[in-house]
């Protein structure tokens, strides 16, 4: 054997060595996950799109479309739940919420009536065979509907879908979704005890999209539409109460500055203003989630997650603002990796939960938990 073939099988056994080297520790990093939903598991290809409440009693109820034959976002999805009773430390096995055959049942929204105790999700449909691209066009067999299902026992059982497409989507509409997150129940003001549930839309003709919201004003009996951005290239959404009943949207952004946008409502989110950008929220064009901490002093303190970078959906984050959602002063990475959509939750305590898609060579590896205390911002 001469010394150039020498050296070349030298340098092909180091790079098989860091190859495997380097999936070792991939692996590893999938495996310090802590994955209520991995992909590949209980019958599904994919699991996708995140969403997590706290019911009065403390239950927690982590939600996810279980994608059964691939990642895509069209064919045969359905929703489904894993519940902790005891702040996340131990999961129920994954019960399924709605399964509609081949259909796409996803975008699961979440809110809790705290008068009654009931969990309202908010869901959108559609043909398994309607691709978004043809319900954008028009050339879908059907559309996009939007549906709502309820809980009067913490999530244990589920009541049929009700179609409430033609009370909260104008006819000049075509694709639609709610959340992708948890909505909220306005606390003070006027507009006390009202569901508001963050959603977005695209327009027929024009093909702009845009941010709105729905609500009701019953518990989730009735649903009525909100109001729309006033401009466009905002789509997913995430809604927070302020102060004195006003309401903050934070939106996916598709113009050329990567950082998310706000608007505010005043009457409920009946009426939004114009847009503003929070360059201190980059983004990568993706979902993210926005909430309110109460209980942690004079002022409520509002915790914002999303893939903090503007070049990939990568480094999952959360930060913390204790002036209203105008600046970001405190945070922590809570995964350095490939990671997408998440949705916060608070927990007692004054700790937070942050249920988020990731994963350690690609973001859709699974949906994973993980529990943050204040001392873990810096």
């Amino acid at each position: 054997m001469n010394y150039r073939t020498m050296c070349m099988q030298s340098l092909f056994s180091l790079a098989m060595t860091a190859t495997m080297m380097w999936a070792a520790i991939a692996t590893s990093h999938a495996q310090d996950l802590n994955h209520l939903f991995r992909s590949g598991e209980n019958g599904y290809n994919c699991y996708r799109i995140p969403a997590i409440v706290s019911t009065p009693k403390g239950t927690l109820l982590a939600f996810a479309e279980a994608r059964r034959n691939n990642c895509g976002d069209a064919g045969d999805i359905d929703l489904v739940l894993r519940r902790s009773a005891d702040g996340g430390k131990t999961w129920s096995p994954m019960i399924l919420v709605w399964d509609d055959g081949g259909n796409t049942c996803g975008n699961p929204a979440p809110v809790v009536d705290k008068k009654t105790g009931n969990v309202v999700l908010l869901s959108t449909w559609n043909l398994g065979s309607d691709h978004e691209p043809a319900i954008i066009n028009q050339t879908s067999k059907d559309t996009r509907r939007v549906f709502v299902l309820s809980s009067s026992d913490d999530g244990l059982s589920w009541s049929a879908a009700k179609d409430i497409t033609s009370a909260v989507k104008k006819p000049e509409w075509t694709w639609y979704a709610t959340g992708p997150c948890n909505g909220i129940q306005i606390g003070k003001g006027r507009y006390e005890g009202r569901l508001v549930i963050p959603c977005d839309h695209i327009e027929a003709g024009t093909k702009k999209y845009f941010s709105h919201t729905i609500h009701s004003d019953d518990g989730g009996n009735t649903w009525v539409l909100g109001g729309s951005t006033p401009t466009d290239q905002v789509n997913e959404c995430t809604v927070a109460e302020l102060t004195k009943g006003r309401l903050m949207l934070n939106m996916r952004n598709y113009n050329s500055i990567r950082s998310r946008q706000t608007s505010v409502s005043n009457d409920g989110g009946m009426t939004w203003s114009a847009l503003k950008q929070d360059a201190g929220l980059p983004e990568p064009v993706c979902q993210a989630s926005l909430v309110r901490i109460d209980g942690l002093g004079r002022k409520p303190v509002f915790a914002f997650s999303n893939p903090a970078s503007q070049k990939a959906r990568v480094n999952m984050t959360v930060r913390l603002s204790y002036d209203g959602a105008k600046t970001w002063k405190r945070s922590v990475v809570v995964h350095e990796g490939p990671s997408a959509y998440s949705n916060l939750v608070s927990l007692p305590g004054g700790k937070l939960g942050l249920l988020y898609e990731g994963g350690a060579k690609k973001p859709y590896e699974g949906i994973a938990w993980k529990e943050l205390q204040m001392a873990d911002f810096k």
